[in-house]
């Protein structure tokens, strides 16, 4: 339901590889996170901040992101208004760090392609529901 159980994931592909632009390819780093019960959009929203966060804390230049989530790519181009006020705190911390990066893009794309990111928000409830923590962030070399 929506609201219900929500996580989120994010997965970071260098921009160099030739698969870079291919929501199914292998991440270089990722964040994956359980969020309790809240709304798809602030699922979504929320694995937006964490993977930007990562990537500049990775030292990333350009940003192209690949999101299931249609209403997040209009918002954060500035072509749809956020009305939600769960919402606003979300976009501004995404548009804050946007601005920290030369490039960015954000492209929509079915969820049924969006398979790493989807895969990342599954392990993050699993490992809630079996006690685990609540956060995991793989970086390079790990």
């Amino acid at each position: 339901g929506n609201p219900g159980p929500a996580s989120a994931g994010a997965a970071l592909i260098a921009l160099e590889r030739p698969d870079a632009r291919d929501p199914r390819a292998r991440p270089d780093a990722s964040v994956s996170e359980f969020l309790g019960v809240q709304t798809n959009n602030v699922a979504e929203y929320t694995a937006v901040v964490r993977g930007l966060a990562l990537a500049a804390e990775l030292g990333a230049r350009e940003i192209v992101m690949l999101l299931d989530s249609k209403l997040i790519v209009e918002q954060l181009a500035g072509r749809w208004r956020v009305k939600d006020a769960k919402l606003i705190p979300l976009w501004e911390t995404s548009r804050r760090t946007l601005r920290g990066f030369e490039r960015w893009s954000a492209t929509h794309v079915p969820r049924a392609q969006n398979t790493v990111a989807d895969a990342l928000c599954n392990e993050a409830i699993d490992r809630a529901l079996a006690g685990g923590p609540a956060v995991v962030v793989v970086r390079p070399g790990t």
